[in-house]
């Protein structure tokens, strides 16, 4: 069974119950079974329509879902008189429903959620990794959006704002494992480039594109992780990094900066730098404290403290990261990070197998684990 086609098939099938009248909790509840019927039957007997075969049985499942409930006779009355499902369209929808999406009958927060979800195919761990939260709080956001819009027609899209963020946690959650996901953002983020005359909409597709461009450097063969400055610059992606760039110089000539510009110009400086050592720090910093301004996240300025710190020094780097809540993730690596760079062997390597135990993903544990052993090995020799 081929999750990622499958994955890939659901905006699709949601959008056509939608379009059928469906609302959209229901109609996401309806694509589960769907789905998980799929699992069951395809491996046996795989239709020749696998989306007209999802269409179906979801649209089944939807229906014997509002005759159930009584409390819904008059929707049951409405779709009944719905054509039944034929062919399923072949045009994307997947756009359209980010943006339905991001109605205004929901919080941001939870359109976000909500979006990820049900379009993006992310699990609830998955997005409450993105939003920093326990499992069990993103689960009670998404049930939440979920009853909002309950019996609500999704025919109010949402703003750019909204949208964009949605996009950009995808890809984030691609770009730390899945290539497909993080390929797919940029494929929708180049879709609304085309529709939508924003700054923030182009800086948003410079990011995607200047991070992608270092994919095939990420990982070593054995799969293990390869830090940016260890990383084989020649496996680079130059072409998506010049269109990066291009479309980025394009975007802050408008003079209408945000937090997509801003992180895309940090990612460009780390490109344009031929090796690790000829970064430009200085001017990384700078663009950091633009993000801060602008986002006031203390994520941004965590990744500024690890900037000072190869600008101005560790002990620079060290004071900025005082300055932060101790429990946010990756506090503890870069304050690992920073200690051994400044000479301070003995409590980096404490510190590096802190952070791996609180690490979230089996690649950056084994990378941290592997650095505490490299410095525990010198100690003893």
């Amino acid at each position: 069974m081929d999750e990622a086609r499958l994955r890939s098939l659901t905006p699709g099938v949601l959008a056509v119950l939608v379009r059928r009248g469906a609302d959209f909790a229901a109609a996401e509840d309806a694509v589960q079974d769907a789905l998980v019927e799929a699992v069951r039957v395809w491996p046996a007997d795989p239709p020749r329509d696998p989306k007209g075969w999802l269409v179906t049985v979801a649209w089944r499942r939807f229906l014997d879902a509002a005759r159930a409930d009584t409390t819904r006779r008059r929707r049951e009355e409405r779709v009944d008189r719905e054509p039944p499902p034929g062919p399923a369209p072949g045009a994307d929808d997947t756009l359209w429903l980010y943006f339905l999406c991001a109605h205004p009958a929901l919080t941001p927060s939870s359109a976000v959620a909500l979006t990820l979800r049900a379009v993006g195919g992310l699990t609830t761990r998955q997005i409450a990794g993105a939003y920093l939260v326990p499992e069990a709080t993103m689960a009670q956001r998404i049930s939440r959006a979920k009853r909002t819009v309950s019996g609500v027609r999704l025919d109010r899209p949402g703003d750019v704002s909204t949208v964009l963020r949605v996009l950009y946690l995808v890809f984030n959650e691609g770009y730390s494992g899945d290539l497909d996901l993080a390929a797919e953002a940029i494929r929708l983020t180049r879709q609304l480039a085309d529709a939508v005359d924003h700054p923030e909409v182009a800086g948003l597709l410079a990011l995607m594109l200047l991070h992608h461009a270092r994919r095939a450097a990420r990982t070593a063969p054995d799969g293990s992780l390869v830090p940016l400055a260890e990383q084989d610059r020649r496996r680079w992606d130059t072409r998506a990094i010049a269109e990066g760039v291009r479309i980025l110089q394009t975007a802050l000539a408008r003079d209408r900066l945000g937090e997509y510009q801003a992180q895309a110009a940090i990612a460009a400086l780390h490109a344009d730098a031929p090796t690790a050592a000829e970064t430009d720090w200085v001017q990384i910093v700078e663009w950091y404290d633009e993000l801060a301004r602008l986002t006031d996240s203390p994520v941004v300025r965590l990744n500024r403290a690890v900037a000072v710190g190869e600008a101005d020094g560790p002990r620079a780097g060290l004071t900025a990261l005082a300055a932060l809540d101790e429990s946010l993730p990756r506090h503890t690596a870069v304050a690992a990070y920073l200690h051994e760079r400044d000479g301070d062997p003995a409590t980096a390597a404490r510190l590096y197998a802190e952070a791996a135990r609180k690490a979230s993903n089996l690649a950056e544990r084994d990378h941290l684990t592997r650095q505490a052993a490299r410095l525990n090995a010198q100690k003893d020799r």
